[in-house]
């Protein structure tokens, strides 16, 4: 089982130009849209977070439940669902507004274990920046790591709700120790600072770059770097793009029976290119639908 940690929200996607446009509720929130490109991959998958009574609550919990998502560890409150209102760019590019205080799932608390069938677990967006979640996410996953299990993080940066950069920097390369995989978009990577080269340096086996339309690279531990082109589609928005990738890596690596370190670092050539062509395959389906709608095992054929 993949386990996935981190916050589930509802997307408000604009049906038209302007900042007046009409709004449509979307489940989403990138640990939430993992959760279920996972599910629908067909990984045994659990979600694991704190997931509001309000009726988005239930729908995000309804959207799980349909890709067969395990729910055992999503805690509930009474507090709002967060909301992300989101503009889309010429290109389908998407920026969010967010509206967190007093939400629910930032008051995530740390559990005692993950299911016993956990793999691997997969960290990443607000729920790393929002207090006082983000220290129990954190607590999570430098005691799974230490207890073995595959830790994969997205840091997919959300500027505008991080008002210390500089303190959040310092706090991500203090994560990479307990990190086996590391997958960021080149955004992310830029306002992070550092390079693969130093990231690996700091512990994960392997480091996958997206370059959007561009396509994916990989660089690990053994120097070696690995890139596939993007797959050519018509844009409608990009909305839970890198959330597939991250899913499509997972599924991928558990595929190859390589969720572990070592595993992840002895791939080779072949391996990483038809993984990171799988990832870019699923990520382009993602991308021809509007909000984060990522795709079925049936429309990509084997990982």
């Amino acid at each position: 089982m993949i386990v996935v940690a981190g916050e589930a929200l509802i997307d408000l996607v604009p049906q038209g130009a302007g900042a007046l446009a009409g709004l449509l509720p979307r489940l989403g929130g990138g640990p939430y849209n993992t959760a279920v490109a996972l599910g629908r991959l067909g990984s045994p998958t659990a979600f694991c977070s704190r997931v509001s009574r309000d009726a988005f609550g239930e729908a995000l919990l309804a959207g799980l439940t349909g890709a067969g998502v395990d729910m055992s560890s999503v805690q509930r409150g009474d507090e709002p669902t967060t909301l992300a209102a989101a503009t889309i760019g010429p290109d389908g590019s998407a920026a969010y507004s967010f509206y967190v205080e007093g939400t629910a799932d930032r008051l995530f608390s740390t559990p005692v274990a993950l299911p016993d069938a956990a793999r691997a677990v997969s960290f990443g967006t607000c729920s790393l920046v929002l207090e006082p979640g983000a220290s129990a996410y954190e607590e999570l996953m430098r005691k799974s790591a230490a207890q073995g299990v595959f830790t994969a993080l997205d840091p997919n940066i959300r500027a505008g709700l991080i008002p210390d950069p500089d303190a959040y920097r310092a706090r991500f390369l203090s994560w990479l120790p307990s990190v086996s995989l590391l997958k960021l978009s080149e955004e992310d990577a830029a306002w992070l600072g550092g390079t693969p080269r130093d990231w690996l340096a700091a512990g994960p086996a392997a480091v996958v770059v997206t370059r959007g339309g561009d396509g994916l690279t990989a660089f690990t531990r053994d120097g070696s770097v690995h890139s596939v082109p993007g797959e050519a589609v018509e844009v409608v928005d990009t909305i839970g793009a890198g959330d597939t990738v991250n899913a499509a890596l997972l599924h991928g690596l558990a595929a190859r029976d390589a969720l572990s370190s070592a595993a992840t670092a002895e791939l080779g050539p072949q391996g990483w290119t038809d993984l990171l062509r799988f990832a870019a395959r699923a990520a382009a389906i993602t991308c021809s639908r509007a909000g984060a709608e990522p795709p079925y095992a049936s429309e990509l054929g084997a990982a």
